[in-house]
């Protein structure tokens, strides 16, 4: 599915079944979260009222995953949720929540460029199939967390080979040199 800057737009009708305005058949629930999860930006609006019901729906996607499998909120998270909603603390814990979770998606962002950039190991057969089986893993991991402006972004056009050669070079100066700071 590609990803656009402009939300998928999911309608509600007062059937309360969910429609998709770019494929124009009904989803579900589990469609929705599957769409998140491939970095894609949902809104889900209801048709008569036009009132905005996303929120409503993330909250029952995320209770509806709790109940099911294993929980990834413990009861003392939520516990803590519960009374951030009932003092003062309610203005800080959105902006600590988003802070918190673009800390991870950072973080993966990080880890899987080391994966590729500075591993020795990158050119041994069947490294591509292991780097892709760490990307599904921090995807799963993370549930595919994206947040606004974080949407996969498209393969960039290739690079001439002299491009590549100096990359490579680049990093081959940077390894032996990090080798030879460890054998010191």
């Amino acid at each position: 599915m590609a990803t656009t800057d402009k939300p998928l737009l999911i309608k509600r009708y007062a059937s309360r079944r969910l429609y998709n305005t770019e494929t124009s058949d009904y989803v579900t629930l589990e469609d929705i979260a599957a769409f998140i999860r491939d970095g894609r930006e949902v809104q889900i609006v209801d048709l008569k009222t036009g009132d905005d019901l996303t929120r409503q729906y993330l909250l029952q996607i995320i209770a509806e995953h709790e109940s099911h499998g294993e929980p990834v909120l413990g009861v003392d998270l939520l516990t803590d949720l519960v009374r951030g909603y009932t003092t003062q603390a309610a203005s800080v814990v959105p902006d600590f929540l988003a802070a918190s979770f673009e800390m991870l998606r950072s973080g993966q962002s990080k880890a899987m460029e080391n994966m590729t950039s500075m591993n020795p190991m990158a050119n041994m057969p069947g490294f591509d199939a292991m780097r892709a089986q760490q990307e599904a893993f921090f995807k799963a991991m993370s549930g595919g967390l994206t947040g606004p402006g974080q949407a996969k972004k498209p393969a960039e056009k290739p690079s001439t080979s002299n491009d590549d050669l100096d990359t490579i070079k680049a990093q081959l100066a940077e390894m032996q040199e990090k080798l030879s700071k460890l054998g010191k």
